[in-house]
């Protein structure tokens, strides 16, 4: 197959695109910067994303992960413009372009998120829940909707509702990783809001089954199927840094420090990944101790 991936450099397409490249796959990396060796240099910006139709000739799938941080910064005006242009705008802009091209891919994997549900609360979703109220709920339903020109061109579209990704490179984990072992560790807030994740491995597995079945479309919830407590999740990496967390950040300092990005801490999302079970999808760690300990043996961030 021949696949292009924006994003590439980042936590989740680097991992990708080294597993595809491993297959035998044809990675065409999308970047922003000056292109090295094989890499295609695009522009978001730019109208047509600054890409000849012909360098996007002779795809079989396309899969679209690039997008600013949520969590880089206060929720400011100028942020939230950033955010949303980074998804919506790009997202569209991608698709213009790979639409041009002498043969469209037969397959689109674009970045979407659990924020579509907003805070669940105790009540776990599946894909079928309608979409929350707030910032990042709105923002996550304009960024799917911007994936409809690509299906109604008949490309089959899948989005990728992706949760917290476990890796020691990157990610919620990696900056953890030094309080934690100082012996820091600390709940947030009440500690009872749910944390829906995955590990970096079962992402990309995930990535590369939805590539293949050919009869999924839509959104598509990439989280393990067993949510955990704030509370859990941390007990679970103490508990595999073998050192204590008896620590509580309250939800007031957490609010004064992060404004409206303090939702994203004590918010709660239960989500579960009803559409990947039903297809048969097998996770290599349903369970959140696992996945932090297979997360903290792998490769550091170079």
């Amino acid at each position: 197959m021949r696949i292009a991936i924006t994003g590439a450099t980042g936590l989740i397409g680097s991992a990708l695109a080294q597993n595809l490249a491993d297959d035998g796959a044809d990675v065409v990396r999308l970047v922003r910067r000056p292109p090295v060796g094989s890499e295609v240099r695009w522009d978001p910006a730019a109208a047509d994303g600054g890409v000849s139709p012909e360098s996007l000739a002779g795809l079989d799938a396309v899969v679209h992960l690039s997008g600013a941080p949520i969590a880089g910064g206060r929720w400011t005006a100028a942020r939230k413009r950033e955010l949303r242009a980074s998804r919506i705008s790009s997202t569209a802009t991608l698709i213009g372009a790979v639409l041009a091209a002498p043969r469209p891919p037969q397959v689109m994997l674009i970045a979407s998120a659990i924020g579509w549900y907003g805070d669940t609360g105790d009540r776990e979703v599946d894909e079928s829940a309608p979409a929350g109220r707030g910032f990042l709920p709105d923002l996550v339903r304009d960024w799917e909707d911007a994936a409809r020109p690509a299906a109604d061109a008949g490309v089959r579209v899948v989005n990728l509702r992706s949760g917290i990704v476990l890796s020691r490179r990157g990610g919620m984990l990696k900056p953890l990783l030094l309080p934690f072992r100082l012996g820091l560790g600390a709940r947030i807030g009440p500690g009872t809001q749910y944390l829906s994740w995955i590990s970096i491995g079962d992402h990309v597995s995930a990535c590369r089954f939805l590539l293949a079945d050919s009869q999924l479309a839509g959104p598509v919830n990439l989280t393990a199927p067993s949510a955990v407590t704030n509370a859990e999740f941390t007990a679970a990496l103490a508990r595999e840094l073998h050192r204590p967390a008896r620590l509580r950040v309250p939800a007031g300092l957490v609010h004064g420090a992060l404004g409206e990005l303090s939702g994203e801490l004590l918010s709660s999302y239960r989500v579960r990944p009803a559409r990947l079970e039903e297809a048969g999808f097998t996770f290599s760690y349903p369970q959140i101790g696992p996945a932090i300990a297979a997360a903290l043996a792998g490769p550091p961030a170079s």
